[in-house]
C-alpha cells in the first residue's frame, strides 16, 4: 500500500556516509517536531534526477526555510558512497541538503514507492515523489508520473503548501 496523506512514516533506517563512515539514521530522528521534506529518485546520477530533480531543491532551499522547513533530504536506492559522491558533484551536499541512502529498498517497499524496469538496469527503486513532513505525519505527498520530474520538483511541492 502507498503511504498517503496524513500516514505516519514507518519506522525507517537509512545510511549517510561521514567522515567515519557510513551511519544510520533513524527517519523517526530527523522527523520528530520538524518539518522535512524528503524527495525521493530513482537513482543518483540518472539523467533527470541529476539535471532537474536535485537542482529544482537546490534553487528552492531558501524558499522551503521561510516557509518553515528544517531539512530537506534525497533519497535513492543507492549505497551510501554514491550518495555522498553525487551531493558533492551537484552540490547538493554544499547547499544544505542531506543525501540518504537507502541501499536495500527498505523505506522505499514500506511505503510502497518501489517500482522495476529491468531493461534499465533499475531493480527495487525508487518513483520519483516529493512530500512534506511535519512530526513524522505526511501533510503532502506529490508523486511524478514515469518520466516527468514536474510535481515533484522542488518548485511543485512549493506550490501546494
Amino acid at each position: 500500500m502507498t503511504i498517503s496523506k496524513g500516514d505516519r512514516l514507518p519506522t525507517s533506517t537509512l545510511v549517510q556516509l561521514g567522515d567515519a563512515g557510513p551511519a544510520p539514521v533513524a527517519l523517526a530522528d530527523k522527523t520528530a517536531g520538524r518539518k522535512v521534506v524528503i524527495f525521493a529518485v530513482p537513482g543518483a546520477f540518472t539523467p533527470t534526477c541529476h539535471s532537474a530533480h536535485v537542482p529544482s531543491f537546490m534553487r528552492t532551499k531558501d524558499q522551503f526555510t521561510e516557509k518553515g522547513v528544517d531539512e530537506i533530504i534525497c533519497v535513492s536506492v543507492n549505497d551510501p558512497f554514491v550518495m555522498k559522491a553525487w551531493g558533492e558533484a551537484t552540490g547538493a551536499t554544499a547547499a544544505g541538503i542531506t543525501m540518504l541512502s537507502d541501499a536495500e529498498s527498505a523505506f522505499t517497499k514500506a511505503i510502497g514507492m518501489d517500482f522495476d524496469a529491468p531493461s534499465a538496469g533499475f531493480i527495487a527503486r525508487s518513483k520519483r515523489y516529493a512530500m512534506l513532513i511535519e512530526d513524522g505525519v505526511v501533510t503532502q505527498l506529490n508523486e511524478d508520473r514515469p518520466g516527468k520530474c514536474e510535481i515533484s520538483a522542488g518548485e511543485g511541492l512549493l506550490d501546494v503548501m
